[in-house]
């Protein structure tokens, strides 16, 4: 079973680097409906295997022509570790609160599946769409303030929410999007991870486990981002698609799984 996880970190990683989803948000509903890990677990893992993926991403393609808006994407990044920090404390607030996993798992999978309804019905209607290109320091930062708290709340890299947003508010190519979402998710991931850490909060797991999706992860990020370089913004928004569509039916069906244990 251990050897499934690096099948599953790999493959959303990989998907993840290509398209800038980041991958979390493939493996969290996925582990949600496959493992017997809690949520506290699954987001975890999910978190520090996605971290592993942006590390390798970033290195992969230091030198890519794909342009990084530094000064854009910092005060994103910015925003989006003091809005990890708020999300991951939301996300302890309800779980002392109401203790029970399985409602804390109804409430990531209902708010991630809205979400990511949102967000395909978007990518079909991307085209005719006007996009702004935002400069205002501050509302960089206000903008990633709210997709970190999402991301983190939910145990996710945010990915899918980020492509949007650099689409619509910043004029963003899908292959410039993905390169600059990836870099604001290693900040959230990472300030998650540590916040975890300091505040005792880590979970308990095999760690066989945590090393596989590790590996996978890293793997997915040099992999995912070599075939980025091969192939067009069409591809990657088709590749997007249907991975929408794939974590939309997952979500749904966690919900009802969920509902069951109540």
């Amino acid at each position: 079973m251990q050897f499934l996880y690096l099948i599953i970190s790999f493959t959303a990683t990989c998907i993840g680097a290509i398209s800038g989803i980041g991958g979390g948000v493939i493996i969290k509903p996925v582990m949600d409906s496959l493992s017997s890990f809690n949520v506290s677990v699954i987001s975890f893992l999910s978190g520090l295997t996605v971290l592993g993926m942006t590390i390798s991403s970033l290195i992969i393609n230091r030198n890519s022509e794909i342009k990084l808006e530094k000064k854009t994407s910092t005060l994103l990044a910015f925003g989006s570790v003091l809005g990890g920090m708020g999300g991951k404390l939301v996300f302890e607030i309800i779980k002392n609160n109401f203790g029970e996993e399985a409602i804390i798992g109804v409430i990531q999978s209902s708010v991630l599946s809205f979400l990511m309804i949102a967000v395909f019905l978007f990518t079909i209607f991307k085209n005719k769409l006007p996009s702004a290109s935002l400069k205002n320091g501050f509302l960089c930062f206000i903008t990633g303030l709210i997709l970190g708290s999402l991301a983190s709340f939910l145990g996710i890299g945010g990915g899918p929410i980020n492509l949007a947003i650099l689409f619509l508010l910043f004029s963003m190519d899908s292959k410039t999007a993905a390169r600059n979402s990836i870099f604001i998710i290693f900040f959230s991931q990472m300030t998650n991870f540590l916040f975890t850490l300091f505040s005792g909060n880590i979970p308990q797991f095999d760690p066989l486990v945590l090393i596989l999706m590790i590996t996978g992860g890293i793997l997915g990020g040099i992999i995912g981002s070599r075939i980025s370089k091969k192939i067009s913004n069409r591809q990657i928004d088709f590749l997007f698609s249907i991975v929408m569509i794939f974590i939309i039916v997952v979500c749904i069906y966690n919900i009802f799984g969920y509902c069951r244990e109540i």
